[in-house]
């Protein structure tokens, strides 16, 4: 209780900005060569905004906000080797850029270069490899659009 009085919560606590209580989220922008991407980005961004309940989602022409953005880059990197061409560990890194707008088309809120990474475990069998891969991408899809969600409604 008394951490509550001093002004201290959760993070993404806080409610949506401008007194929003509908939104509608557009599928992202995919600037990568990943196919189907947006979608997954998309969908993990629609969920953590309906999961507290704190707006709806709803059509444009019923929505206070519009969420809206780029998929800008998707990276894969080595992080750890067997030898000198051989990978062990590769990490990938998802940048987005996103922004809220009201109806009138004025950015309420707006983030560039909102990334998230994960590491993967590259195996002998090249199929393996993607779906650890592919794995990968779900969970940093998870993590991107919860820390989005926490930028949003942490200053409001």
């Amino acid at each position: 209780m008394f951490l509550s009085s001093c002004g201290y919560r959760f993070v993404g606590s806080g409610s949506f900005p401008a007194g929003i209580k509908s939104v509608r989220i557009s599928i992202l922008e995919n600037r990568t060569s990943e196919t189907g991407m947006e979608n997954i980005i998309t969908n993990d961004l629609i969920y953590e905004v309906t999961r507290d309940k704190k707006v709806a989602l709803t059509s444009m022409d019923k929505a206070d906000a519009l969420l809206s953005g780029v998929i800008e880059s998707m990276n894969i990197e080595t992080i750890s080797r067997t030898g000198t061409h051989s990978s062990l560990e590769r990490r990938v890194t998802v940048t987005v850029d996103l922004k809220l707008t009201g109806p009138d088309g004025k950015v309420i809120w707006s983030a560039r270069g909102v990334s998230a990474n994960e590491a993967y475990d590259v195996m002998s069998d090249k199929l393996a490899t993607e779906q650890n891969r592919r794995d990968a991408i779900s969970v940093l899809s998870k993590r991107l659009a919860e820390k989005v969600y926490n930028r949003i409604t942490a200053d409001f």
